[in-house]
């Protein structure tokens, strides 16, 4: 299958004019809600009988306000209702809500710029769940990463883009808010226009029953994300990344002032470096996750946050000298902060991007919108929490350098917490990163593995790493069975124990042991997991393959599934193998980071299968080159 590369993903039409619906959108969001708040502080007054700084706050309270009133509605109308005709409407309400905000600016009437300001917070809580759920529709497999890459550094650019403008938009005496009006139209009509282009997309659930008990249907939507606990535990990433970055983006123009005794220039300057880093380590994900889930690019992204905003705290200076750009580029200091800043972006983009293209491929199709409703409600608790947290430490005395560090070691609880929770996050890591720092591994045939549903995978045995290189590469995880012995090996065997690995006996051995483990094998398969079994039930001596055993067959009477075979290339003679007697006595035999390669094979229906068919099918696969 044809995979579209990142690049030209955006000028194809299942892509392109989602992306820019969704980048006019969040421009507008940010133009739109950053002029109000300049115009309240600047200009207005009183609002309601609140002074500027509280009116700010509520400003704030109601954009987030409809994420938890109308997200569990917003998913329901996602999943049952044809989802391009859907943003078509959202959209078109967009314009009109552009018009209303247009008639607060030039009245400069700050009570209908706040209504204003709920209606767009409604209208991204309609749009959330359309944008996320229609990329599994309308992109492949192998290139959700990638479009997820687009829509998160696309969100981030046009925060800073839309804050950026709508300050200098502001600033023009007499017309700036008539200014920032015009642009919030023109704005909400181009998306308008982009979204007539997105091709249909076909509603997963149009049997649905809409519920419109707000309360309920929130905590039935949460009930449903729960339910897979991988999903679950991936919003909560999410929604924690967000805490996170809520606390950094606001607290921004205070550090800069009071710690770093900069200007407003110096503000835009310090935000675009960490929305460039955000863009790089999106992409960057994309790149080393090869166009599959990669979870486990996670919990380094999770390490990279701690670090660099521990260092970040670090290099704070304890005192505020005024300064300019100019003057604080030219220092040591401000290059080591800037890169913080930068790494804190590419830490974030591993963190999330692997997140959302696993609640989007994970979650069942019916479910899927609502899911992505389920996590805006949380995503806006978790903002709304870590404006209230910020504001309580910095009220009991902490600079904003101290809350960063605080930010830093909460992070580090966090993510302990969701990936000691979720073994599948530390497992991808140890496996996904010592097979990409002791080999190269090239791939074909990924697409032929099932997306669900039960599949037993067969595979030949080459050494010791086999399997660990296996779980570093396959996109969906499987239960290995892996000869008793070697499960019982040091350090290997708390990683195969957390992915629970099915050990397996010789009759000779412990004929209950045998039982228990087919017992576990079709009850793995029947509730719908994967299995890998290397049939050869040991190491090649001399790099050959040598004959699949019996109980493949005996797998297939009992749970009748389709068998995906594959082969691993290249490993005879590595570090692990064989080839020289006993393994592991040779560190460096095939040098430092050897080409290796796993080719997968077409499924094969388990109606007449044998082992010597599965063995000559492997073997074609696998070639000449051991």
């Amino acid at each position: 299958m044809t995979v579209t590369s990142p690049a030209a993903l955006l000028a194809r039409r299942r892509f392109g004019p989602l992306f820019a619906t969704q980048f006019c959108g969040a421009f507008n969001d940010n133009v739109f809600k950053n002029a109000l708040v300049l115009l309240i502080t600047f200009q207005s007054g009183a609002v309601f009988g609140l002074e500027p700084e509280l009116a700010v706050q509520l400003a704030a309270g109601l954009f987030v306000l409809p994420f938890f009133l109308f997200s569990a509605l917003a998913g329901q109308l996602a999943d049952k209702y044809e989802k391009t005709r859907l943003i078509r409407l959202v959209k078109l309400a967009e314009i009109g809500i552009a018009l209303l905000a247009g008639a607060g600016f030039v009245t400069r009437h700050a009570e209908l710029l706040l209504a204003a300001l709920f209606l767009m917070g409604l209208h991204s809580t309609f749009f959330g769940p359309l944008k996320y759920s229609i990329l599994p529709q309308h992109l492949r497999p192998g290139e959700l990463v990638a479009g997820n890459a687009w829509v998160e550094s696309g969100t981030f650019v046009a925060i800073l883009s839309g804050s950026v403008l709508a300050g200098l938009l502001m600033a023009v005496p007499r017309i700036g808010p008539e200014l920032c009006a015009a642009l919030t139209l023109c704005v909400a009509c181009a998306g308008y226009a982009a979204c007539r282009r997105i091709p249909p997309a076909p509603p997963p659930a149009p049997q649905l029953t809409i519920r419109y008990n707000i309360v309920a249907e929130t905590f039935r939507n949460l009930r449903l994300a729960a339910r897979e606990r991988t999903v679950f535990h991936g919003l909560l990433g999410i929604s924690w990344f967000w805490f996170f970055g809520a606390i950094l983006l606001t607290e921004f123009a205070p550090f800069v002032k009071d710690t770093l005794g900069g200007d407003e220039l110096m503000v835009t300057a310090l935000l675009a470096t960490f929305i460039v880093g955000i863009a790089a380590g999106s992409f960057a994900c994309e790149r080393l996750s090869r166009g599959q889930v990669e979870l486990g690019l996670v919990p380094w992204g999770g390490l990279g946050l701690t670090l660099f905003t521990l260092d970040l705290w670090l290099a704070s200076p304890t005192s505020a000298t005024p300064t300019t750009l100019a003057a604080f580029a030219s220092t040591p200091a401000a290059w080591r902060i800037l890169f913080d800043l930068l790494m804190i972006g590419v830490a974030g983009g591993f963190f999330t991007v692997p997140l959302y293209t696993l609640i989007q491929s994970r979650s069942a199709v019916a479910e899927r919108s609502r899911i992505i409703a389920a996590n805006n409600i949380l995503n806006a608790a978790f903002m709304v929490v870590a404006s209230l947290a910020a504001m309580a430490l910095l009220g009991e005395g902490l600079s904003v350098p101290e809350l960063f560090l605080a930010c830093a070691i909460a992070n580090l609880a966090v993510g302990a917490f969701l990936f000691l929770r979720v073994p599948e996050f530390y497992l991808r890591t140890i496996a996904w990163t010592l097979t990409h720092v002791l080999y190269r591994v090239r791939t074909e045939g990924l697409d032929r593995l099932p997306a669900e549903g039960p599949a037993l995978l067969v595979c030949n045995h080459v050494s010791y790493a086999d399997a660990v290189i296996l779980m570093g590469t396959l996109p969906r995880q499987p239960r290995f069975v892996i000869d008793h012995q070697i499960n019982r090996t040091p350090l290997l065997n708390l990683l195969f124990r957390a992915s629970r690995t099915i050990p397996i006996a010789s009759a000779r051995e412990d004929r209950d042991a045998v039982q228990r483990a087919y017992d576990e094998i079709a009850a793995t398969l029947e509730a719908g997991g994967l299995v890998f079994i290397f049939p050869e039930g040991r190491l090649t001596p001399d790099g050959e393959i040598s004959p699949f055993k019996g109980g493949l067959s005996k797998i297939l009477r009992r749970t009748p599934v389709p068998v995906v075979p594959m082969a691993l290339r290249g490993l005879w003679g590595s570090f692990f193998s064989r080839k020289y007697g006993r393994a592991m006595t040779r560190p460096f035999a095939r040098g430092v980071r050897a080409r290796i390669a796993l080719h997968v094979g077409e499924p094969v229906p388990p109606d007449g299968v044998s082992p010597a068919a599965l063995q000559e099918h492997v073997a074609t696969l696998r070639g000449g080159f051991r």
